[in-house]
């Protein structure tokens, strides 16, 4: 089951740790809402915020099932958020390589949409594959918040 983190959770870790935004590398927040621990990355540029480690929903739905021997640990992908999904109006649809192979769940999306909703730059990456009958336990997802230090400027693309 997916860890989740609500909102107000992540932004009073931020009030009171600043120096969270000028960090590179990933912060990993405890259950009391701390910090757990601070990973700087090889290059020092960006951070990250972990928001929730969730299964991929939908997996034997989409191509999840024919590209699963082609998925690395640590493999990118890429959340795009779907409003006017029939099914979820919280949907965030989840892509790899730009073919979708399925969806964060349901119960899991509510504050990811949210976030999403907001502007707020978000990443994933597989973090856990398993050869199981069981879809919900193939691929394991950690959901990012981006963070920039001050010197790098705004994350999002600027418009051309």
């Amino acid at each position: 089951m997916a860890r989740r983190i609500e909102i107000k959770t992540v932004l009073m870790a931020l009030l009171t740790c600043p120096m969270l935004l000028a960090c590179p590398g990933t912060v990993v927040l405890a259950d009391d809402g701390g910090v757990d621990s601070h990973r700087v990355d090889s290059h020092g540029v960006d951070s990250h915020i972990l928001l929730q480690t969730s299964p991929l929903a939908g997996f034997q739905y989409h191509a999840g099932r024919a590209l699963f021997p082609l998925f690395k640990t640590g493999d990118p992908v890429t959340l795009i958020r779907e409003p006017e999904n029939p099914h979820d109006s919280r949907a965030v649809r989840v892509e790899w390589r730009g073919v979708t192979i399925g969806f964060a769940p349901r119960a899991d999306n509510v504050d990811l949409a949210r976030i999403m909703d907001r502007g707020t730059p978000v990443e994933g990456r597989i973090v856990h594959l398993q050869k199981s009958r069981d879809p919900w336990k193939r691929v394991l997802l950690d959901i990012l918040i981006r963070t920039v230090r001050p010197e790098q400027g705004d994350p999002s693309p600027s418009p051309e």
